[in-house]
């Protein structure tokens, strides 16, 4: 890898405020548990776990235009500001630190929406950032339990929830959500992650 992971925590750190970086922390102690208990590689889960929020912080128009003009993958603006750290966190990783391993580049791209498909290590970083320790929010517990027995229903569990939450407040949902969330339903059905 191109950057070593404490290189990767001090580049962090600079670009986040304490209380994301303590968040990143905890997503990065989750992701090697969660590497750990479901067999994903820990090196490749404590990087994109570290890397995964780098550009929360970067200014909205400037992700705009790598969304539009580097990725040309616009779509993401149109789903709300809130989603551009994900896509341009994973440019920024490539292109700024020189991060080539394409399964953590697609981690840390998915890690708000989920993914049709997701690799073993998109699992791990999607759940890692909904359940760590410092996550305050109804049904959380009901997912860190669901992560200590099966990574796929807690997946599906934060999908649905995710959905419920920007129902509620009549936001769109991204299609990669809903890509996901029908991924997961038609491979094990609903009455599994119940």
């Amino acid at each position: 890898m191109a950057i070593t992971t404490n290189e990767a925590l001090h580049e962090v750190k600079q670009h986040l405020t304490d209380v994301r970086y303590t968040h990143t922390l905890g997503v990065r102690d989750t992701a090697l548990a969660l590497a750990k208990q479901y067999g994903a590689d820990e090196s490749k889960a404590e990087l994109a776990a570290i890397l995964h929020d780098i550009c929360k912080y970067h200014d909205v128009q400037t992700m705009q235009d790598i969304v539009r003009n580097k990725l040309h993958e616009p779509h993401w603006g149109e789903y709300g500001n809130e989603l551009l750290h994900a896509p341009c966190g994973a440019y920024f990783a490539e292109h700024q630190l020189g991060v080539k391993d394409k399964d953590i580049l697609l981690a840390i791209r998915s890690h708000t929406t989920g993914r049709a498909g997701m690799s073993l290590l998109e699992k791990v970083l999607f759940v890692a950032d909904y359940i760590e320790p410092n996550r305050r929010f109804p049904g959380v517990e009901q997912a860190r339990k669901l992560a200590e027995e099966s990574l796929d229903a807690a997946c599906c569990f934060a999908l649905r929830q995710t959905m419920f939450f920007l129902l509620d407040r009549k936001q769109l949902i991204h299609p990669e959500t809903v890509s996901a969330y029908n991924a997961f339903y038609k491979q094990k059905g609903a009455m599994e992650f119940e």
